[in-house]
């Protein structure tokens, strides 16, 4: 057991230092990793000029020309969320900027080789409120949320021809999620409709791998695919659960979670020396990951729940649609190795009107971006701001058991400040 959890802590903690936000994104997923990318609207797939592209498209790597290449990136993030019920008239979530990082580095094994290795912020939720609660929890409650996915991957990078590179990565993800405040249990449980006060912690790590290429239509214009399998994992923790008339108790949780797989297409055209156009369109199979999440519960340690409910089985209702992100970028080079980007992206809201709560408020559909690079004694900076914005979302009758969100309001903004440091040899 001492083990157990002293594993669990350390990847807590990478979680949380690689991902503790809610995320500027598709869904969950962000729109874009490096300050680079993010400039020009999160087109990455069919270019080669970071270390980052091995998220995105790992047979990029291998085209960037350093020998050795090392890029760390930093970011801070400023979410402006309302929610909106009888119960709480426009409330405004509780101000918390929040810092996210990552770090690559890749080694040119000879003209046809590159391998990598990269830790990445690749998506996450969060959002907390100080509300009025539904009874038998009146008043003011605590409701927080916290997603955050961080992948380790090593990358493998191959150019076969002058024209085609591909490339693979095969490591882990890393998963920790929070979420705390009144929760009406949904069942399949013999519980389903009892109001509860929730406290779940639980963090797990799985399977992650991906493959992509990149091919050199003519001198001008490359064109990539990439394509990212789905990550299963069970995350391990602990939950306590508060009935009234029964007091509370600490159970042994185990959470099932999905992430989605992706498939997505990119292209990059070099109108003139210092001009090149970008464009990703990426698919997102939210309907099969994000359908929803099953949390089961034993070995509660309390008395009168070891002997009413020493299992529960509870699912959280989700039923996410499947979107396409489509992000348009363009670069502008300047004297003196000065860069100018932009970017746009758009992907439609996956979240049904019957399963939004002010627990997951991913509800963006639009993102604008603005970059600005430039060199200083050899090493390679990159700036952006991206703005993230979308319709508010109102919710007549929720799908969720005991009506908490009937009749509910919910509106995002997001800002993001991006840095980047590159050092190529």
């Amino acid at each position: 057991m001492k083990k157990r959890s002293k594993r669990t802590a350390a990847m807590t903690a990478l979680a949380s230092w690689v991902m503790c936000s809610f995320a500027v994104a598709d869904g969950t997923i962000r729109d874009g990793i490096s300050a680079r990318s993010i400039g020009r609207g999160g087109a990455n797939i069919a270019m080669s000029d970071n270390a980052h592209v091995m998220l995105d498209n790992p047979a990029g790597l291998v085209r960037n020309d350093a020998d050795c290449l090392f890029e760390l990136g930093g970011h801070l993030l400023l979410t402006d969320l309302e929610y909106d019920d009888g119960d709480n008239p426009r409330v405004g979530d509780i101000d918390n900027p929040f810092p996210i990082g990552e770090v690559a580095i890749a080694k040119k094994m000879d003209d046809f080789v590159t391998i990598g290795f990269g830790v990445f912020s690749h998506a996450g939720f969060s959002a907390e409120y100080m509300m009025n609660g539904p009874a038998p929890f009146s008043g003011r409650q605590h409701y927080k949320s916290i997603g955050a996915l961080a992948r380790l991957l090593p990358t493998l990078s191959l150019k076969l021809t002058d024209r085609l590179s591909v490339g693979t990565t095969l490591g882990a993800a890393i998963n920790h999620i929070e979420l705390e405040g009144p929760y009406t249990l949904q069942g399949p449980n013999s519980f389903a409709g009892t109001p509860t006060r929730m406290d779940l912690q639980g963090t797990g790590a799985g399977l992650s791998w991906s493959v992509g290429m990149q091919y050199d239509l003519n001198a001008s214009t490359t064109v990539g695919v990439s394509y990212q399998h789905e990550t299963t994992m069970e995350l391990d923790g602990t939950t306590v659960v508060e009935i009234p008339g029964m007091g509370s108790a600490r159970y042994d949780s185990m959470l099932d979670v999905k992430w989605p797989r992706s498939l997505g297409v990119g292209l990059a055209h070099r109108h003139n020396e210092r001009c090149t156009l970008l464009f990703d369109a990426i698919w997102y199979d939210w309907s099969s990951a994000y359908n929803q999440f099953d949390l089961s519960l034993q070995d509660p340690d309390n008395g009168v729940f070891q002997f009413v409910a020493p299992t529960l089985l509870e699912s959280f209702p989700l039923d996410w649609r499947d979107t396409v992100s489509l992000r348009f970028g363009i670069e502008r080079k300047f004297a003196a190795d000065k860069v100018f980007r932009a970017g746009y992206a758009f992907h439609r809201n996956p979240i049904p009107d019957s399963t939004v709560t002010p627990y997951i408020q991913t509800i963006l559909e639009h993102a604008l971006s603005f970059g600005y690079g430039c060199q200083w004694r050899g090493l390679a900076i990159d700036a952006a701001y991206q703005w993230s914005f979308g319709p508010s979302q109102s919710v007549d009758q929720s799908g969720f058991m005991g009506g908490d969100f009937d009749d509910s309001w919910n509106s995002v903004n997001a800002h993001q400040f991006s840095l980047s440091l590159q050092r190529a040899r």
